[in-house]
C-alpha cells in the first residue's frame, strides 16, 4: 500500500497464521483495495472513461430489471468509448427526485426483480439525510462490501493505526449505549472488514450531555474520535471551559454534517488532534473523503458518479457552488441514477497530490438544529434508521416530516401524509416522538400537505424556535 502503517490481516484458513489467507469477502477487499491504490493516481480522463463502462452496466441492468427506469431510460445509449456522445446522452436523462423515490417505493418500482451472481441479499435502510422525508432504500450485500472498501480507504489514506481505539459518538437509539460509560467492543467492526486486524471500538450515545461525553472520552482516551461536527464543536467547547482533553487523540473523523472551517480550527486547538472530513449518505454511499494531503475532498469515482450543477443544469466548473446530483455505480438492488440528494457543494480544481479524483473544496448546507433542554443544554436530534422506520410503520402513507421544538418543553411533530392520520396513528406518532426525544415533552400533531421550506429555501427535518 502507499505509504501507510503496518497492517495484521486475519486468515481465515485454520493451521495458517501468517502470511494470511482470508475468507471470501476478505478477499474480494483486498482485491478492490489493491484497484483503488492503482485507480486513484490515473489521470482524470482514464477514471472517466472506466466510470462510463459501469454506469453502461447499471443503466443497461435498470432498463431491464426495474419497472420504473424500464419506463423512464432511453432505449439504447452511446457506446460508453465515445465519450462526448455518452455524456451528452447522460446529461439528458432526468433527475431522480426524493419526492419520486417515495412515490415509485410505494409500488416497489425502483426495486430490480433480481439481481445478477455475486451481488448477494437486499438489505433495507430508511434515511432522512436532512430533508425531513423519509426514504426507504435498498441494497445489495455487494454494495455493503464496496462500501467497508471505501471505509478502509479512509483509514489508509490517513495513515491511521489499527491498532489503536476508535471512539464513536453517533448511536442515537434511545438507551442503546447510556452514558457514562457507552459500549465496547473488540474491533472497528466494519471498519476493519473483517479483514485486518484492529484495535478496540468504543461508543457513545448522541443524546449524552456534552460534560458527560467529555468525562467519557477522557476515561477512555482513544486514538481516534469519529462523531458529528456540531458534536465535536460543542465537545471543543467543554475541552476548552474546563481544561481537559484526550492525551493520546491522534485524529478526528467528521461525519454526517457541513464541517466549516471555524468549526474545523475550533475542534483542532481544543482537542490538540487535526480533522479529517467524509462526506457520505446512507442511501449512496461514500461519495467524498478527504485529502490525506489537503483540507479539500476527492470523489470516490470508483464507486459514485458525483455531478455538481448550475441552476441551468451544467456541471459547475472550479470555484462554482451547485446542487449534488448522485449515481451509486454497484447498488443493482436500487439503482438511484442522477439522484438530486438535496445538498450543494462547490467544485475544486484538479489536487497538487497527484490524485485524479475530482475534488470538491466545500460541502455547503447540511446543518440540523440542536434539541435544547430546560437546564441549558443540547443535544444532536438525530434519527437512525430505525427510529425513521418506526416513524413509518406508526403513520402509514408519511411523505415528509418535522419536529419543531415550540419551546423547552414542547415539541409539534409536522406530518404530511398521503391521508389524514387516524387518532390512533397520531397517538402513535406523539408515543414515537416522545419516546425519541424525552417523556416529559408535550407534543402535538399537525398535518399538511407538505412541510413548509425554511426561509434559506430548504428543508429541515428538525426545527427549532427555542429563543
Amino acid at each position: 500500500m502507499h505509504n501507510v502503517p503496518p497492517l495484521d490481516l486475519v486468515s481465515a484458513v485454520p493451521g495458517v497464521a501468517w502470511p494470511a489467507l482470508p475468507d471470501p469477502a476478505g478477499s474480494a477487499l483486498l482485491a478492490l483495495l489493491f484497484q483503488f491504490e492503482r485507480s486513484q493516481w490515473w489521470p482524470a480522463a482514464r477514471i472517466e472513461a472506466s466510470q462510463r463502462r459501469q454506469l453502461a452496466a447499471l443503466l443497461d441492468h435498470a432498463r431491464r430489471t426495474v419497472p420504473f427506469h424500464a419506463a423512464r431510460l432511453p432505449v439504447a445509449m452511446p457506446d460508453p468509448d465515445d465519450g462526448a456522445a455518452f455524456e451528452a446522452a447522460w446529461q439528458a436523462l432526468p433527475i431522480l427526485t426524493r419526492g419520486e423515490i417515495q412515490a415509485a417505493d410505494a409500488e416497489e418500482a425502483l426495486l430490480a426483480e433480481s439481481l445478477p451472481p455475486g451481488h448477494g441479499e437486499y438489505r433495507e435502510i430508511f434515511t432522512s439525510g436532512s430533508t425531513g422525508r423519509p426514504v426507504r432504500a435498498i441494497r445489495s450485500q455487494l454494495w455493503e462490501l464496496i462500501w467497508s472498501a471505501f471505509t478502509l480507504r479512509d483509514h489508509l489514506w490517513h495513515r491511521r493505526d489499527f491498532a489503536g481505539t476508535l471512539a464513536v459518538i453517533r448511536d442515537s437509539t434511545p438507551g442503546a449505549a447510556p452514558w457514562p460509560e457507552g459500549m465496547t467492543a473488540p474491533g472497528w467492526g466494519g471498519a476493519g472488514g473483517g479483514l485486518i486486524a484492529t484495535g478496540p471500538l468504543v461508543g457513545l450515545n448522541v443524546m449524552t450531555p456534552p460534560a458527560e461525553q467529555l468525562g467519557w472520552l477522557l476515561r477512555r482516551d482513544p486514538d481516534y474520535l469519529l462523531s458529528h461536527p456540531s458534536i465535536l464543536a460543542r465537545l471543543a467547547e467543554e475541552s476548552r471551559r474546563t481544561g481537559r482533553r484526550p492525551t493520546r487523540l491522534r485524529q478526528v473523523i467528521a461525519i454526517a454534517e457541513t464541517l466549516r472551517p471555524e468549526t474545523r480550527a475550533t475542534i483542532e486547538a481544543a482537542l490538540g488532534a487535526p480533522v479529517a472530513e467524509v462526506y457520505s449518505t446512507r442511501e449512496a454511499g461514500y461519495l467524498a473523503l478527504q485529502c490525506p494531503d489537503h483540507p479539500h475532498l476527492h470523489v470516490q469515482s470508483e464507486g459514485v458518479r458525483v455531478e455538481v450543477l448550475d441552476e441551468a443544469g451544467r456541471p459547475c466548473r472550479p470555484g462554482e457552488v451547485g446542487r449534488v446530483v448522485v449515481t451509486p455505480l454497484h447498488n443493482l438492488a436500487m439503482p438511484l441514477i442522477r439522484y438530486d440528494i438535496g445538498d450543494a457543494a462547490e467544485v475544486g480544481a484538479p489536487c497538487p497530490c497527484g490524485r485524479g479524483l475530482p475534488v470538491l473544496n466545500r460541502v455547503i448546507g447540511r446543518r440540523q438544529n440542536m434539541l435544547r433542554l430546560p437546564g441549558g443544554e443540547r443535544r444532536w436530534p438525530l434519527l437512525s434508521s430505525s427510529d425513521l422506520g418506526a416513524l413509518v410503520a406508526a403513520v402509514p402513507g408519511l411523505r415528509q416530516y418535522q419536529v419543531v421544538q415550540e419551546a423547552l418543553d414542547r415539541l409539534r411533530l409536522v406530518l404530511a401524509v398521503e391521508r389524514t392520520p387516524s387518532t390512533a396513528e397520531q397517538a402513535a406518532a406523539i408515543a414515537w416522538a416522545r419516546g425519541k426525544f424525552g417523556a416529559d415533552f408535550a407534543v402535538t400533531v399537525e398535518v399538511l400537505s407538505e412541510v413548509p421550506r425554511s426561509v434559506a429555501g430548504k428543508f429541515e427535518d428538525f426545527v427549532c424556535e427555542v429563543p
